[in-house]
């Protein structure tokens, strides 16, 4: 393994952060924020509690998962696109680097910048609602495995799009409304029953209830069903990945 190959590529990725700060972390954290205050203390002191939990208090995992889902799906995938778009990739393809070692730092990088925008945002919602963590090894299981995982995903979009307006075009139309529709703001079980069964379709369900869980012990499935959900969606990712370097989609031509 090529650690230093790794290590530059995934410290120009974190640079180029630092480099964008401001659309990077103040951007994703002040829209983040602007959730709180509407849903949160607005809203959320004149809704009944779900499970016990205050609802301020219980939309702040489906707002982190939001944040982590998006950003990660962004970072991954600009990170991967622009070198393809500016032909320094084939640069990185020449280099005795092999593609394992050019997955681990790009993904690396995107769930790095990813895992501290949800801690971020954590910080932020804990000033808004007062919060509990009761599974605090389990919340952190869940922010690192989600991040490495549609980091993935974000990195395969990267590798599909072959313009600018596709990179939004999956985290816009999918994965938010997916997001949204996937228990942020409510608990499924409020839905009625058909709609409840539709709603366990969307893979975004699990990954929130589990998320979910590890705050307040209570979640829409079985955390063992988030977990398994979740690790599913990590294994397509990697043999997608795998078959693109494996072929040379996108990226030979």
């Amino acid at each position: 393994m090529n650690f230093h190959a790794i290590r530059a590529i995934y410290l120009f990725e974190m640079a180029r952060a630092g480099r964008t700060l401001l659309q990077s972390v103040v951007s994703p954290v002040l829209s983040t924020s602007l959730y709180f205050v509407v849903f949160g203390a607005a809203i959320g002191s004149r809704m009944a509690d779900i499970d016990g939990v205050s609802y301020g208090a219980f939309i702040v995992p489906g707002l982190i998962m939001l944040t982590l889902l998006t950003q990660s799906i962004s970072n991954a995938s600009f990170a991967i696109y622009f070198p393809r778009f500016t032909g320094t990739i084939y640069e990185v393809l020449s280099a005795p680097v092999s593609y394992a070692e050019i997955v681990i730092g790009y993904v690396g990088a995107a769930a790095t910048k990813s895992i501290i925008l949800g801690l971020i945002t954590l910080a932020t919602a804990s000033l808004f609602v007062p919060l509990q963590i009761n599974h605090p090894l389990w919340m952190l299981s869940f922010l690192v495995l989600t991040s490495i995982t549609f980091s993935l995903f974000g990195f395969i979009i990267g590798i599909w799009a072959d313009g600018f307006e596709k990179l939004q075009l999956v985290p816009l139309l999918i994965v938010t409304p997916l997001t949204f529709l996937g228990g942020s703001f409510y608990s499924i079980d409020m839905l009625p029953p058909v709609w409840r069964t539709i709603t366990l379709f969307n893979p975004v369900v699990y990954l929130i209830s589990g998320f979910r869980w590890s705050f307040y012990g209570v979640s829409d499935v079985s955390v063992g069903i988030s977990l398994t959900m979740t690790l599913v969606f990590l294994v397509a990712c990697l043999v997608a990945v795998s078959w693109i370097f494996r072929t040379g989609y996108r990226l030979k031509s």
